[in-house]
């Protein structure tokens, strides 16, 4: 899409070159011929080192702008990404043109396979599976009925994804007008399932904004467990049912987190750290200890409080 074009279908003044912007992306990933914006202070190292060629951002961090990206200034550069992220959305689950699929693989009755996908050998895609267009599935996969894949998804090797599942939908995101609108923000991310991960059936795991939602190789997802966007779930960990990772959130290898536990978005879970069910994370945390409750506590400090607690009252 013209540059020019794009600032006057979201109404941002624009003067300089105008040029071909093909997508949205981050601040660190994009090319020249790529858009982003920026309104967070923290990240204004990424801001000076980007390679975008439009960034939409306030006037006050324009003079912080590589010369070799141009500016789309706006009062507030996220619901300015927000409106503008609808001209880059693509048509979804498109079966224009012909899948790759091995001829070693199972596909059965009822699967809808999307454009340009590829699934390879020793795979068995079920009853009522939907796969979307530009989805890599590997070797020796398994994907139980009705089973939705959205888009650009990247399933490696070994996986095993049980019935119900989705993988790559929208995330819950929103920018907010004013008057208390909220405006869509259009995914333009993926999801990757690294070797050996095992979904659960009716989890739901959420596609990146921009990047990726990463779920590294040996992590198993119990059912009905949902991740949000821009997640990165580490290697050999274990989820268990019902737990909500919000959007953005980090944690390391081997996490364990129980059931009904959750996590505030943009935060760190450190290695072996284990989360005990119902526990509720609303700030980053160390690795190797054993944590529960909420407000967080560590395991064994939350356990004495309870009982004290059990204890008062029963007196009284």
């Amino acid at each position: 899409m013209k540059l020019s074009l794009l600032a006057q279908a979201i109404s941002l003044e624009f003067s300089g070159i105008d040029k071909e912007v093909t997508s949205f992306a981050t601040l660190k990933e994009a090319t020249s011929s790529q858009i982003t914006f920026f309104d967070n202070p923290k990240l204004l190292t990424d801001l000076q080192n980007t390679k975008a060629g439009v960034v939409i951002l306030s006037s006050a961090y324009q003079a912080y702008l590589p010369k070799t990206s141009q500016a789309l200034i706006s009062d507030n550069p996220h619901l300015s990404m927000a409106y503008a992220s609808i001209y880059f959305a693509k048509k979804a689950f498109d079966t224009s043109s012909p899948a790759h699929i091995s001829e070693k693989c199972f596909i059965s009755p009822n699967v809808v396979i999307g454009s340009n996908s590829v699934v390879e050998e020793d795979t068995e895609i079920m009853p009522n599976v939907t796969i979307g267009a530009n989805v890599k599935i590997g070797k020796n996969v398994k994907i139980f009925p009705n089973v939705v894949v959205y888009d650009d998804s990247i399933i490696q090797d070994n996986c095993i994804i049980q019935a119900g599942a989705i993988i790559g939908s929208d995330g819950f995101g929103y920018a907010h007008t004013k008057m208390g609108e909220h405006i869509k923000i259009y995914h333009s991310g993926n999801v990757i399932l690294e070797e050996d991960v095992e979904v659960g059936s009716n989890t739901t795991i959420d596609r990146a904004v921009f990047g990726s939602t990463i779920i590294q190789k040996g992590t198993k997802i119990d059912n009905l467990v949902q991740i949000g966007h821009n997640c990165e779930i580490g290697q050999a960990c274990i989820l268990v049912a019902q737990t909500g990772i919000s959007g953005s959130t980090k944690l390391g290898r081997n996490v364990i987190m129980g059931g009904q536990s959750a996590t505030a978005g943009h935060l760190e879970i450190g290695d072996f750290a284990t989360i005990a069910a119902r526990g509720g994370v609303s700030k980053s945390i160390e690795g190797g200890k054993i944590y529960g409750g909420f407000p967080l506590t560590l395991q064994n400090e939350w356990l004495k409080t309870q009982a004290k607690l059990a204890k008062f009252f029963k007196k009284n």
